[in-house]
């Protein structure tokens, strides 16, 4: 088994830094999905240029949604064949169109 790479003090500090910024970032935009002050299709075209939401789970993106939770969300990525742990920058362009047609 291959063990981590070996970070300096300063590197595992930029390291977390990055992270709560992308935890901050994809918490904010599904936060504005819930409020309705971002639609899905600007999130997704949103996420064609910006890697931190890029890597938003589709799941997480639709418990987001008004009138969804985590059971609708999983029923309804089972209903359009989306695996459980894709991110929104793994998704075909089908899987997007019927994500964007079920909100429309």
């Amino acid at each position: 088994m291959t063990q981590p790479p070996k970070l300096t003090d300063e590197q595992r500090q930029k390291a977390l830094e990055r992270a709560a910024e992308a935890r901050r970032v994809r918490a904010e935009a599904k936060e504005l999905l819930k409020t309705g002050s971002l639609t899905l299709s600007e999130l997704l075209q949103q996420a064609e240029t910006d890697d931190l939401i890029a890597g938003l789970k589709v799941e997480s993106l639709i418990a987001a949604m008004p009138g969804t939770g985590k059971i609708k969300a999983k029923r309804l990525m089972e209903e359009l064949g989306i695996a459980e742990n894709r991110r929104i920058r793994g998704l075909g362009s089908n899987q997007k169109e019927a994500l964007l047609a079920y909100y429309s």
